[in-house]
């Protein structure tokens, strides 16, 4: 007997994937490496309210915690940290979350190595010629907030400075035989993806650094990634022409080693960061992106010629290696979560997976690239995911709802690999579209730019003429197009919300409403963002005015949902407050829905699970869809029933 299926309206499919499991697989894997036959990583778990925690396996197969409960791996300097952890040998360094010290575990529990009131500590690299630890250490004083690179004495703990007087630092890196020590800096209101600079000084028998100089980098390159290859060697990744690829330093002279038309580095939003390694000496392992989508490549140092190691990823990240043990790197698939693999002799197996282990390939959808025409005969570039679900049938000609996603940063990108919050609204009916605006990253250093001076414009464009291209190649209901983004990427929803009339509703999840007070507060990392999103000219203020959806709201008719942790230091929880006050008062369909133990980027299972399912009831009772799931109930204010 053949199989029917029920025929529903797209949007108001039954799903195998429920809120919970999209927490679920919200388990956040970064940071992997090598150590002999171990591999060890860092896991945030929103079953633990997001906390950090640095995992082993172990030769056996045995997965095992390092840090104890009571102890969270966060580092909070540039307000995103990262490089909050560190081993050698035995002895396991960490940013413990709560009091930003540093903390080393050896045999026994962990012990306080330094750190005081108003400290903080990033990019932690052990230098084991010294007997210490290499650090960024950023305080918190009278005179406001500095950097410095630091070196952090393993038997007492005392702090000595290397390097001081630039805004920012990163990747303090030592030679193998510790005579010479390169590291990165930069000033606002450069971002490290802007301008970086190469630095490189001698290192005496005392540890003390002398003579630095400039070797790489400047006011139009950004460096990435230095690394000392096995042959004494620096390495960096610059983007000097056009795409971050890779180049060595040879005495007094940069040379390139492997430049493709793609991308091996990435924007610098956290320290540790890091897309390629030496699998041996002859040879280096490369995360390598070409118009979105990643793969890992080998390169053979004496004649650039490159190999594709196989695998069906489209998503790589944090690879490292050490030269005769292996690799290890984060990487998901289409079909598949993110996961920490382990390579070695040309084999590679996976050692974690988050993602939902429980859902048949038949029901996700595949990202799809596309690309656009948009404002001055550009091109802009997107992930088209169709809805899937071989449980339903939809009614003949329908078109589905379509979701548009807008990415964070704004420097940042779409990623192209399972994404279990996607496959929630697939599986339910819907088409989204993940749309890499212009100015994102992966497509070159020329389009990264083409945002600068038109933020809240060029990206907003882009969001609306990908919707309504597929729109108007069938692919989408043109009455029912909806946006969700968050951070910069919820800038970009209330601007569409606001200034154009594309869309039926969107979700704003702590987002941008206001430039002139976001950057008038912000943190130091990005006070000077502005500059180049927005213009750095005498009508700069009237720009940012003049773009910011709160001076505007009375333009704003759409319905709009509004997420916001109130510990959120990026975005202000004012912003998305008067933002909703304003849209309540004049009539406007309004959610709002806040969380008092969430700053900027949700990581409690719980938070993450009612987001979506509200998200999903906000635009159900919008579009007047008839969900097959039970959904929570939702206040909408001036919504009537």
């Amino acid at each position: 007997m053949a199989l029917t299926h029920p025929m529903l309206g797209h949007g108001s499919w039954p799903s195998p994937i429920s809120p919970a499991m999209v927490a679920r697989a919200g388990l956040r894997l970064s940071a992997p490496r090598v150590q002999g036959q171990r591999t060890l990583w860092l896991e945030g778990r929103p079953a633990e309210q997001g906390r950090g925690v640095v995992v082993a396996a172990e030769p056996d197969g045995q997965r095992r915690d390092l840090i104890p409960s009571g102890y969270s791996v966060r580092s909070a300097v540039n307000e995103y940290g990262g490089g909050a952890w560190t081993v050698q040998g035995a002895c396991l360094w960490f940013v413990n979350a709560t009091d930003h010290s540093i903390y080393v575990i050896d045999s026994g529990p962990p012990a306080r190595l330094c750190g005081g009131e108003g400290d903080d500590f990033a990019d932690l690299v052990p230098d084991p010629v010294h007997a210490r630890l290499l650090a960024v250490h950023e305080r918190q004083d009278e005179a406001g907030v500095h950097q410095r690179l630091v070196a952090v004495s393993l038997a007492g703990g005392d702090m000595t400075v290397l390097a001081k007087g630039e805004d920012f630092y990163s990747n303090p890196c030592p030679s193998a035989d510790g005579r010479q020590l390169a590291w990165l800096s930069w000033n606002s209101p450069d971002m490290p993806w802007d301008a970086t600079r190469l630095w490189l000084a001698e290192v005496d028998g005392a540890g003390r650094t002398g003579h630095p100089r400039v070797v790489a980098g400047g006011d139009n390159e950004s460096v990435f990634q230095p690394q000392w290859g096995p042959d004494g060697r620096l390495y960096f990744i610059s983007d000097r022409d056009g795409w971050w690829q890779l180049y060595r330093l040879d005495g007094q002279t940069v040379e390139p080693v492997y430049r493709p038309r793609a991308e091996l580095g990435l924007p610098q939003w956290v320290f540790g960061m890091s897309t390629y390694g030496f699998a041996d000496r002859a040879s280096v392992l490369c995360s390598v992106c070409r118009d979105g989508f990643w793969q890992v490549e080998r390169i053979y140092l004496a004649t650039g010629r490159s190999e594709v190691i196989a695998g069906d990823w489209v998503s790589i990240d944090h690879l490292s290696a050490r030269p005769g043990e292996g690799a290890t790197w984060l990487a998901a698939s289409p079909t598949r979560g993110n996961a920490v693999l382990r390579w070695r002799d040309g084999t590679v197996r996976a050692l974690r997976r988050t993602g939902i282990d429980e859902l048949a390939p038949e029901h996700v959808s595949a990202a799809r690239p596309v690309s656009f025409p948009t404002g001055d005969g550009d091109t802009a570039h997107g992930l088209y995911y169709p809805p899937v679900n071989p449980s339903v049938t939809a009614p003949a000609g329908e078109r589905p709802p379509l979701l548009v996603r807008c990415h964070g940063g704004p420097t940042g990108a779409a990623d192209p690999g399972f994404d279990a919050r996607i496959q929630f609204w697939t599986s339910r009916g819907f088409a989204v579209l993940d749309v890499n605006y212009r100015g994102s990253t992966g497509f070159g250093r020329d389009y990264r730019r083409k945002l600068y001076g038109h933020w809240g414009v060029s990206d907003t464009e882009d969001c609306c003429r990908g919707a309504q291209w597929l729109a108007q190649q069938g692919l989408a209901d043109p009455r029912r197009l909806l946006i969700s983004g968050s951070s910069a990427g919820g800038f970009t929803v209330l601007c569409a919300l606001t200034f154009h009339e594309t869309f039926a509703a969107g979700a704003s999840y702590y987002g941008v409403a206001d430039l002139e007070s976001l950057f008038a507060i912000t943190h130091r990392f990005e006070a000077g963002y502005d500059r180049a999103l927005v213009g750095n000219g005498e009508h700069r203020h009237a720009l940012m005015r003049a773009r910011s959806p709160l001076h505007h709201a009375s333009r704003l008719r759409r319905p709009v949902m509004f997420f916001q942790g109130l510990r959120d230091r990026v975005v202000p929880p004012e912003q998305s407050r008067r933002m909703a006050d304003a849209l309540r008062a004049q009539g406007v369909p309004v959610s709002l829905m806040t969380f008092a133990e969430e700053g900027h980027g949700f990581r409690q299972a719980e938070t993450l699970s009612r987001c979506i399912a509200a998200e999903y009831s906000f635009y159900a009772r919008i579009l007047g869809l008839a969900p097959a799931d039970p959904l929570p109930p939702l206040a909408i204010d001036n919504l009537p029933r």
